[in-house]
């Protein structure tokens, strides 16, 4: 998969370095979506089984055990991943993963 952007997640890290607790999650999700061939939300959940996939291609990925979130929006036709938001789970709580 084509990941946009890994910026993104470096710009989280470095904006907020009491969040460092996120790096290395963070980034060996970024490794192992980069190496993954995702064809259907079925595969998403094969590889993360705490995901969850929402409507129109939209996925929440659980990071640090639960602390943060990683809201993403699949094109499964072109094998790109968008990132659309990282936060903690309160930050999450105050967005719609819908529409971010």
């Amino acid at each position: 998969m084509r990941i946009i952007a890994r910026s993104t997640l470096l710009t989280f890290l470095e904006k907020h370095p009491g969040y460092n607790d996120a790096r290395e999650p963070l980034l060996a999700w970024y490794r192992h979506v980069a190496k993954a061939h995702w064809a259907s939300p079925t595969d998403v959940k094969n590889d993360f089984r705490h995901a969850s996939v929402l409507k129109d291609g939209r996925v929440v990925f659980n990071i640090a055990g639960n602390k943060y979130r990683l809201v993403v929006w699949v094109n499964y036709a072109f094998q790109v991943v968008y990132i659309r938001f990282i936060g903690t789970h309160k930050e999450y709580d105050k967005i719609d993963a819908q529409t971010v």
